[in-house]
């Protein structure tokens, strides 16, 4: 540790260059100091501050002054003038009906959502930067390039990408320090954080990606760009890209992130960018009003069965019912239309599992969030090259997943009469089996599978125990369980047998008939009579009402809890007498959503 006169004279330099707190405590963190000389350090730090005038810091509001960089006016090529930065905030032009900010690797922007004559609109506010500050940023990122060495491999590995960017961030900073020695500490962040997004991400576009209240992205053109918001639907931005070109640079950073190429001859890309979200690119004259980028977001906090039952997707009877069914190994086919909610539903249900069962999980796009508790492999189909080769379809990953010996498995859809094909097979072989299929109705669900293009014998069909029908209101916006039902073979054909149906005039829940088949083979699975099983189903609905009552909703703390309830049962009788939230509240700031 330095001594006494050593850190007054210290600090006093850091007051003099404009130093925060946090940028010192990340300093003496590096140099190994304790918490008690930290403090010492800061204690110093401030005495000296309150006695010396300092600069105004970088404000929320409007303008930040640190070094900025001038041309030099003589007509000989001379090293650029260092004066100072420039970064002013924009101010809204519509009027604001939200607004937040993101901090996107440092760098601070602003999100309003404003109302204007053209509607509601999405604005990002990037502070703006004057021509000298630009300069300075084109002469780092030239340096930047030279002196950090990235092989061609850590380019498309992608756990490699956040290493290179955190080895470029730091690099950044220490050339700004060098160029500009007393740059203000926010600004240094601000334009780091430019820096990454224009080298390692997508420029603009790469806030808007990283914004946790979008579903949806797409760029049109050049010129259009629209996002989903989840509260305020599709909206039109105030985003511009200053050429087509801009477009196609983007389309192939995304290709090459995965080791794939995207030109005129091969206009069609299909990928998942560094955060896991899928992306897909075409390019003019196929899109014939632009070159066009979709970028579907990837859930970070996923819907819980704590969620559903809160926003009036499903009771906490047929929640339970569903949870008993899984938890003993039940098969559960999940139907309903397009953006119905059938894959988010299957999501929820998926904690339900026990944690000593091997889950492997088949889908086209990356779309399951399971709990870390659960034993889980996801796999992934991949389209073919550009010569044709190296594609792995749905059929391939399902062949190959009960040689891994699974316990049970997720199928992403079932579409063709091949997967259908293997996949009842693997419910007559004992493996438990849960899929989304688009149908309307319980029904509908029997039609589409005994029927072209799927075409599965009817006898086969007797494996399904449970079928829940997922609905959206389009008016409202609204989804809800509109049917749970169980497969019964007829006369002539099978049919449906409605246990629980959803009653849109009043909507609520309400039992339909009694089970016929579900019940009695859960008896053969279990050895459980009725009474048992009555029983059973109220300690789960217990469980959901603990839940409820004390927030706890995100994936991590329902897992927990999960897990607890078959790892050690006795444990979360205890938690939930003595009302223990902080045992398995895995984010104690999400109960407050």
């Amino acid at each position: 540790m330095m001594e006494s006169q050593n850190i007054s004279k210290w600090a006093e330099d850091a007051v003099k260059k404009g130093y925060n707190e946090e940028r010192i405590k990340n300093i003496l963190e590096k140099r190994n100091y304790k918490p008690l000389q930290t403090k010492k350090v800061l204690d110093i730090f401030r005495k000296i501050k309150s006695e010396i005038p300092i600069a105004k810091k970088f404000q929320e509001a409007q303008k930040v002054k640190s070094p900025e960089i001038k041309q030099s006016k003589t007509a000989e090529s001379k090293p650029l003038e260092i004066k100072h930065v420039t970064v002013m905030q924009p101010k809204p032009k519509g009027e604001v009906q939200e607004t937040y900010e993101l901090n996107i690797d440092r760098a601070r922007v602003q999100i309003n959502i404003e109302k204007t004559s053209e509607g509601l609109m999405y604005c990002l506010y990037i502070p703006e930067i004057d021509m000298g500050t630009k300069a300075l940023l084109d002469e780092i990122r030239k340096e930047l390039i030279t002196t950090t060495a990235i092989g061609v491999g850590e380019i498309i590995d992608e756990k490699s990408i956040y290493r290179i960017k955190d080895k470029f961030m730091k690099d950044a900073s220490k050339l700004l320090r060098d160029k500009v020695p007393g740059i203000n500490f926010d600004a240094e962040e601000f334009l780091v954080g430019l820096l990454m997004q224009d080298m390692l991400g997508l420029g603009r576009i790469e806030f808007v990606v990283n914004d946790p209240h979008l579903e949806e992205i797409v760029i049109a053109n050049s010129k259009e760009i629209r996002v989903y918001h989840k509260k305020y639907g599709w909206l039109i931005t105030n985003i511009e890209l200053n050429t087509e070109d801009e477009v196609i640079n983007y389309s192939n950073i995304i290709a090459r992130r995965v080791g794939r190429q995207i030109s005129i001859l091969n206009p069609l890309l299909d990928a998942h960018i560094i955060t896991g979200d899928r992306a897909n690119a075409v390019l003019y004259p196929i899109a014939t009003k632009g070159n066009t980028i979709t970028i579907r977001k990837f859930s970070r906090d996923p819907w819980t069965m704590i969620d559903l039952i809160n926003n009036g997707t499903v009771s906490k009877e047929i929640a339970a019912l569903l949870w008993l069914a899984i938890e003993y190994e039940m098969n559960v086919l999940f139907s309903g239309g397009t953006a119905s909610g059938k894959t988010s539903f299957l999501n929820a249900c998926m904690p339900f599992m026990p944690p000593n069962h091997r889950i492997i999980s088949m889908e086209d796009t990356r779309e399951l969030m399971l709990p870390r508790f659960l034993y889980w492999c996801p796999l992934v189909t991949r389209t073919p090259n550009a010569e044709g080769k190296g594609e792995v379809s749905m059929l391939d990953l399902l062949v190959n997943s009960l040689r891994m010996r699974p316990d049970r498995i997720i199928l992403g859809e079932i579409r063709r009469q091949r997967e259908a094909e293997v996949l009842f097979e693997a419910m007559h072989t004992g493996h438990s089996v849960y899929a989304t299929v688009h149908a309307d109705t319980a029904n509908e669900t029997i039609r589409r599978l005994i029927n072209p293009p799927i075409n599965v014998p009817p006898s086969m069909l007797g494996s399904v125990h449970l079928n829940v029908v997922m609905f959206r209101d389009r008016k409202k916006g609204s989804r809800r369980v509109l049917q749970v039902a169980e497969f019964m073979p007829g006369k002539d054909s099978l049919t449906a047998n409605l246990i629980y149906r959803w009653i849109p005039e009043k909507d609520i829940f309400t039992e339909h008939n009694k089970s016929m088949s579900f019940f009695d083979q859960l008896s053969r699975n279990t050895g459980m009579d009725e009474i048992q099983i009555k029983k059973e189903l109220e300690k789960k609905i217990a469980i959901f009402d603990w839940l409820i009552k004390n927030k706890i909703r995100d994936l991590e703390s329902f897992g927990k809890v999960m897990n607890l309830y078959y790892t050690f049962p006795e444990k979360l009788k205890e938690i939930i007498a003595k009302n223990a939230i902080n045992e398995v509240a895995e984010n104690p700031q999400d109960r407050e959503m």
